[in-house]
């Protein structure tokens, strides 16, 4: 009987361990299951934050190849830029040297008819000592007919009378001019400058003093003297007003006020020659200037 009990409780006893094991067993297998449950969910959070940092590099290149694309476009628009400047600074050079150059041929124009003026007056003088030659060459039949007698009775005390050089009356207005004007090409500005101021003083109506008085101003502006060119600019607008050179004058009169700093003076006058003077070169040119001010005035 009491074996039987004792096999009983080693039944019981073997039957709890079972029991035991089977739930440690599942248990484990729980745990396992856990564990890989997690490691998938780990695995999945991986590759999403994967693709999540790969989107955003992706998104960070980008924007990046954006920005060096702005920077290119901004240094673009700076080049295009400078480029437009230096071509409205050429096109106002041009223009410039375009004005001076026809004011030149204008120059060598004037040139040639004083050049015909002086061939006139020495085809003159020429004419005049032709005929003293002519006088001096006809005999002299009342000293051929004085015999020696009377020759000898001159003294040795006696003076020789020398027949005087007669001078011209008034100087050559055409020499003159010259004189001043080839001065003024050799670049001698001060002594071209008293060779036409002494012109003036002595032609002062003759047809070439209005050019005289724009050559004194021009002389100044050449040597920087923007202050002395603007008067003596001025003198010329007053003084010979139907003068060829006026329109000329008012031009660089604006030029001078824009090299002093004055714009304002320098519109002024630019506009007074488009208004005075509208179908000259010279109002094209003051009207280009004048545009070209306005422009770095909006800048």
């Amino acid at each position: 009987m009491k074996r039987l009990a004792i096999i009983l409780l080693l039944f019981l006893a073997g039957c709890a361990t079972i029991d035991e094991f089977e739930a440690m067993k599942a248990d484990l297998n729980q745990l396992k299951k856990d564990s890989f449950d997690i490691k998938k969910e780990d695995s999945e959070t991986k590759s999403a934050f994967k693709t999540e940092l790969s989107a955003l590099k992706e998104k960070s290149a980008k924007e990046d190849s954006l920005n060096a694309i702005r920077e290119g476009m901004a240094s673009l628009r700076s080049e295009v830029s400078g480029i437009s400047k230096d071509l409205q600074s050429l096109t106002g050079r041009f223009d410039e040297n375009k004005y001076f150059i026809d004011k030149s041929l204008k120059d060598k124009s004037s040139e040639i008819d004083l050049l015909r003026a002086q061939i006139t007056a020495l085809e003159t003088q020429v004419k005049e000592l032709q005929a003293k030659l002519s006088a001096k060459k006809e005999p002299d039949t009342a000293a051929k007919e004085k015999p020696d007698a009377q020759r000898e009775k001159k003294t040795e005390t006696e003076e020789i009378k020398v027949p005087e050089a007669k001078t011209p009356e008034s100087k050559n207005p055409v020499k003159m001019y010259e004189a001043a004007y080839t001065a003024f090409k050799n670049k001698k500005y001060k002594e071209a400058r008293e060779k036409f101021e002494a012109f003036l003083k002595e032609f002062p109506k003759d047809k070439l003093a209005g050019n005289a008085q724009f050559w004194i101003a021009e002389a100044y502006y050449v040597e920087e003297d923007y202050a002395g060119a603007i008067v003596e600019y001025d003198a010329l607008l007053k003084n010979y007003p139907k003068s060829q050179k006026a329109p000329g004058a008012l031009l660089k009169q604006g030029y001078s006020f824009i090299e002093m700093g004055d714009k304002k003076a320098a519109r002024g006058i630019l506009e007074q020659l488009k208004g005075k003077y509208p179908k000259s070169k010279e109002a094209a040119l003051a009207k280009k200037k004048l545009e070209e001010m306005n422009k770095k005035g909006k800048k």
